[in-house]
């Protein structure tokens, strides 16, 4: 916790109720979270803070490189605190998702760099297909 705030400090913000609750809703996280999940998280702990405060701290967190957001599949946008890039697999059949180490995507980032120009924001990358269990589920029934 006290890296987060030395990153807000450092940024010349200020360290408020507010953010040091949405920064321990995510520290004691055991996953990625939507915005209303720690939204939800925060006003247990203090009902007072809004849902737009929880969404512009989101987004200065962000800035300050303290949280990351994904898109997984057809849900809402996840949150995490940054640190190890990595990758998510999202099952359409049971919604899970996987982390997966941002290697893997290391060629596709290559190919795109040189083919596109394109640069890939690897803690963004979400695919989605059909996991093993879900794949062996349908074979049980055929």
């Amino acid at each position: 916790m006290e890296g987060i705030f030395s990153t807000i400090r450092g940024a010349s913000k200020r360290v408020t109720v507010a953010k040091r609750t949405v920064a321990e809703v995510l520290v004691n996280a055991k996953g990625h979270l939507t915005a209303e999940a720690i939204t939800n998280s925060v006003q247990r702990l203090e009902p007072e803070v809004s849902p737009s405060t929880v969404y512009r701290i989101l987004e200065e967190f962000e800035e300050l490189k303290i949280v990351v957001h994904a898109h997984l599949g057809q849900a809402a946008a996840v949150y995490h605190l940054a640190g190890v890039v990595h990758g998510h697999l999202t099952c359409e059949t049971c919604k899970r998702t996987f982390e997966i180490p941002a290697v893997h995507f290391d060629e596709l980032s290559k190919d795109l760099q040189k083919v596109f120009g394109f640069q890939l924001d690897r803690h963004h990358v979400a695919l989605s297909g059909t996991c093993a269990a879900c794949q062996a589920n349908v074979r049980k029934i055929l």
